[in-house]
């Protein structure tokens, strides 16, 4: 019994090392992770119980990613094994002027073909918080399916339901649009996280110019009534190795906002936003206030920046101190 339940595929991460380009790399440097496995990672490590639901191959690979997760103490007990191939992505790290750059490989993985086998009755039994990504519906019909499936039993049991509508425009290869099948997800959800842009992409919503981010809240509440929080982080690029960040929470009318820090320079940018999410759902789970969470979540999105891989390796101490303006940067011993 989880708390916290994720569905989503996981990856295997080749990155290229350092500030190599793929095209100069001879090696790579290998991780696993994924959007959703990265927000049940941090929690895990922050003592909420969290489970990932996925489905790996039958070979090392999946093995490995396994065992990868468990090293999190992320619960992997519903995670199932069937023929097919490890999803892949490559990266490339930006640096100063160089933006960092993914390569997908992950069509036909074993997840894309066979995620529809989960029990969820027994899955989320006992659980507080289900979350899914627009990512897992871009990559095939069954896993649309599979998220929708969950999602209707989260809310037949009360579980509070968060998303992340992220975009991604390579992802969306079978033969359907994000506006075919988002906004059905989305009406079934408490919490969303995205941009004004992810918000016409995914549900076909376009906002006045120069819209504010309230605003834009507002026309979504009212085609989305169950949704009652609305997400967002800003980032402002001054280069690939220098950027700020601030994040927004939207309740009952109100805006609520963090600092805006400033972030340089930048060690992996990747999982940032999944940090995010792990900051806003282990703040709610604790009762903090909107204003404390969406501050601690911010925070712990900045730190994300400092810690190679997908996972947000991070004490809560840390990150408050991030929030609090205490970290110093000063040796610790």
């Amino acid at each position: 019994m989880s708390m916290f339940v994720s569905l989503g595929e996981v990856l295997l991460r080749l990155s290229a090392p350092g500030a190599a380009r793929l095209t100069q790399a001879t090696s790579m440097d290998v991780s696993y992770g994924g959007s959703e496995a990265n927000i049940a990672a941090a929690l895990a490590s922050w003592g909420i119980s969290a489970a990932h639901v996925t489905v790996l191959p039958k070979n090392e690979l999946g093995q490995t990613a396994v065992a990868s997760l468990r090293s999190f103490s992320i619960d992997t007990a519903h995670i199932q094994r069937a023929e097919g191939r490890m999803g892949i992505y490559f990266l490339e790290h930006g640096h100063h002027v160089r933006s960092p750059k993914v390569v997908y490989d992950r069509y036909h993985s074993a997840f894309a073909l066979d995620p529809l086998q989960f029990d969820w009755e027994t899955i989320l039994a006992g659980a507080k918080w289900f979350h899914w990504s627009g990512i897992t519906p871009a990559i095939s019909a069954a896993a649309a399916t599979a998220c929708k499936n969950a999602i209707a039993v989260a809310r037949r049991k009360g579980v509070r339901v968060s998303a992340d509508i992220n975009y991604r425009r390579v992802l969306w290869q079978y033969g359907k649009k994000p506006t075919d099948m988002l906004p059905e997800l989305v009406s079934q959800s408490d919490m969303i996280m995205g941009a004004p842009a992810d918000v016409e992409n995914c549900l076909g919503i376009s906002a006045p110019p120069r819209a504010t981010f309230a605003e834009v809240c507002e026309l979504v509440q009212r085609q989305f009534p169950s949704v009652r929080v609305f997400v967002n982080s800003v980032r402002t690029s001054h280069h690939a190795s220098h950027q700020q960040l601030q994040g927004f929470w939207y309740e009952n009318k109100t805006l609520f906002q963090s600092k805006n820090h400033d972030i340089e320079p930048i060690v992996d940018r990747i999982g940032s936003g999944d940090a995010l999410m792990a900051g806003l759902v282990y703040s709610q789970l604790h009762h903090k206030s909107p204003q404390e969470t969406i501050s601690f979540a911010a925070a712990a999105a900045v730190f994300k920046h400092s810690v190679p891989g997908d996972v947000l390796v991070a004490d809560v101490s840390e990150i408050e101190a991030v929030a609090n303006d205490q970290a110093t940067g000063k040796l610790l011993r």
